[in-house]
């Protein structure tokens, strides 16, 4: 099969009705999806904190942004080096073995970080978890197998709304059960806890991963259609309406790098998880920083809080609107738009830097802006559900699918391996050096955006399936 830029995007189907949601296999797939945020997300609201107490600033508290900008960031620096590994081989042994693989690398990792007190040992933890995990890009693939171009769109709207609810629990517990020895000391007097304060919320993303572990070997069948067995092998081919699957082999990775509706896409998500990362890593940061420099000054317990108000708000928000925009506006109208909500929230911050400055005090100004920054947050987390479908739709074929959600998660993972450093690192440099009154970091942020934009307009239309 010839393959080049002209090739299209998986062909829609013709003259069906929507395709239900196979329930109990896309359940599963996004239980692995929610322990991702559970096992990556909890450290949010301590880890400030944890670099403080952990004297590598020296005291200079404005440094700490350095040091949680690398801890955030290794996680997905190592990611970036093996991710397309994971995923080329999930096209080749299955998608169920390399999730395995990653649940039990994650559980492990959590264990490491929350026994870790040199700063050095924060680092080879994240490495872990990053080196072993490739289940974002595998997990995606097995949705785009489970799914038809009839009902993948809301197949891949649920993907921001269960992130959003792991992503409101991790912070929660997070930032409660850090110091257990100080909020239940009936329950946890020994010495154990007091020399391992963040032990607590280690031990629970570990646990929850290795649950998920069991669950993921029990019960997920495997989707890769080469590995399916008889009769559902058969039924895969007599349900295909792509005229490439006849070719059973994974295409070449040069190929697929020729194909404009591949590039694009991924030129897409690349740059939109490098701005949200990056807004990722400073909220919290902003969020903690003392008032004096420009912060909010708000202890974890709070920021916790707030981030598990956001991932309820964000969830409930993508189960009411991100699918009606999308069968209204199709996916590139939403896109587009969505990506423009990040120039308001990039407002919030110095704006809410110049009012701390005035009173003094977290008022309500401020927490009206906050509400105003995650609200809008929202309305970008609809862009995430729109790029998969653009990525999954440009894959030639299903064997293939593997490969190029390795390519466009080794993208993404580079840009947000690079966000929280740069950004957090940044955001210290401005505020240290006062550089544009300590507002350097949020000009990047337009600059980054203004490209964004720009590449969003060039995302082909997807063609609208006739019922």
């Amino acid at each position: 099969m010839a393959i080049d830029e002209g090739t299209p995007l998986l062909e829609n189907s013709r003259g069906k009705t929507k395709t239900p949601l196979p329930k109990i296999q896309l359940g599963l797939t996004l239980f692995v999806l929610f322990s991702q945020p559970i096992s990556s997300q909890y450290i949010f609201p301590f880890i400030n904190q944890l670099i403080r107490e952990l004297g590598v600033t020296g005291g200079d508290d404005r440094k700490i942004g350095y040091y949680a900008g690398i801890i955030e960031s290794l996680f997905f620096a190592t990611q970036a080096l093996t991710v397309l590994c994971w995923s080329r081989l999930s096209d080749y042994v299955g998608r169920k073995p390399v999730l395995l693989v990653g649940l039990a690398g994650l559980s492990v990792s959590n264990l490491c970080f929350g026994l870790s007190r040199e700063f050095w040992a924060l680092v080879a933890s994240r490495c872990i978890a990053g080196a072993l995990n490739g289940n974002v890009g595998v997990m995606k693939s097995v949705i785009g197998e489970i799914t038809d171009t009839t009902n993948m769109a809301r197949a891949f709207a649920l993907i921001p709304i269960v992130f959003s609810v792991g992503a409101s629990i991790a912070p929660l517990f997070g930032g409660g059960l850090v110091k257990p020895h100080d909020h239940w000391p009936e329950l946890f007097s020994g010495s154990f806890w007091v020399q391992y304060p963040y032990f607590l919320p280690s031990l629970v993303s570990a646990s929850f991963t290795t649950f998920s572990f069991s669950i993921i070997a029990l019960f997920l069948k495997e989707s890769l259609p080469s590995k399916r067995r008889g009769k559902e092998l058969q039924l895969e081919g007599a349900q295909a309406d792509t005229p490439g699957n006849e070719n059973v082999s994974p295409v070449p990775i040069r190929t697929l790098l020729k194909t404009y509706s591949v590039v694009i896409a991924i030129a897409n998500y690349g740059i939109l998880g490098l701005i949200e990362i990056g807004f990722f890593a400073l909220v919290p940061l902003f969020y903690a920083t003392p008032v004096e420099i420009g912060g909010l000054g708000l202890p974890p317990l709070t920021i916790g809080m707030i981030m598990m108000a956001f991932g309820v708000g964000n969830g409930l928000f993508q189960v009411l609107f991100t699918a009606r925009a999308i069968e209204r506006f199709g996916e590139r109208g939403v896109f587009c738009s969505a990506v423009l909500a990040f120039f308001p929230i990039i407002a919030t911050f110095p704006t809410m830097s110049w009012i701390i400055q005035v009173q003094k005090e977290v008022g309500p100004a401020i927490w009206v802006l906050v509400f105003a920054q995650l609200l809008l947050w929202a309305v970008v987390d609809m862009a995430y559900a729109v790029i998969f479908v653009f990525v999954t739709r440009a894959s030639p074929n299903k064997y293939s699918l593997g490969t190029l959600n390795g390519l466009s998660q080794t993208t993404t993972s580079i840009a947000r391996a690079l966000g929280p450093a740069t950004f957090t690192s940044l955001f210290a440099f401005s505020k240290e050096y006062n550089l544009l009154g300590g507002n350097l970091v949020y000009v990047v942020l337009l600059i980054l955006l203004c490209l964004l934009v720009f590449l969003s307009r060039r995302l082909p239309e997807l063609k609208k399936d006739k019922q």
